[in-house]
């Protein structure tokens, strides 16, 4: 399989997180969406990542759908998303609400950097619905004892709070102050330090 995308984009690196813990063998192409959109459009006519090359040739995108059919290819066991009510439920709620951060971080890096003219109400709507979300991550993971959000073993939801707290810091540095979230800065700081973490991993490279 190939994984299209850079690591900095926090949809990316979820799905290159998930495939190196499911020991599934990938190529990495890190292509960007400005600098090699032809090469990209080639997959995917959206020009968006992640984009996933299949064996067979079959394309997939977004990174929800990508780690649906991921996750039919390892044993049930070792799927990274609960199988039983209610805690299935709960994880996708948070992994809604990490990727959800995710694409207003992305929306109003774009509106700062990228418009003429930026919307102040755009940008503030954005910026109090992200720390509206992370207060709520921050008040369920600190009602959650285990070393990871559902227990002893790591899941989508984790890798996805992780990879969007990474990508918000470095795309909008100061805009939250982690010292004020304990739990969701203990919880990325234990998951940073995995191997996996490590090896996914790229400093945020601003689009040309």
């Amino acid at each position: 399989m190939i994984l299209i995308g850079q690591y900095d984009s926090p949809f990316v690196r979820r799905v290159g997180i998930a495939m190196t813990l499911y020991a599934l063998p990938f190529e990495h192409r890190p292509w960007s969406t400005f600098g090699d959109a032809e090469k990209i459009g080639k997959y995917n006519p959206l020009i968006r990542v992640p984009t996933l090359v299949l064996d067979n040739g079959d394309v997939l995108i977004e990174s929800q759908n990508i780690l649906d059919h991921l996750d039919t290819l390892v044993p049930h066991a070792q799927r990274l998303m609960p199988a039983e009510e209610h805690a299935r439920h709960q994880a996708v709620k948070v992994t809604a609400l990490a990727t959800g951060i995710s694409d207003k971080a992305v929306s109003l890096f774009y509106e700062i950097r990228m418009h003429r003219e930026v919307s102040q109400v755009w940008v503030d709507r954005c910026r109090a619905q992200i720390k509206a979300t992370i207060a709520v991550l921050e008040a369920d993971r600190a009602n959650r004892t285990g070393e990871y959000w559902f227990g002893r073993d790591i899941g989508h939801a984790d890798i996805a709070v992780a990879a969007m707290l990474r990508h918000l810091a470095e795309a909008h540095p100061g805009m939250i102050d982690m010292n004020g979230h304990p739990a969701l800065r203990d919880h990325a700081g234990r998951l940073e330090a995995l191997p996996a973490f490590n090896l996914i991993s790229q400093p945020f490279v601003p689009p040309a």
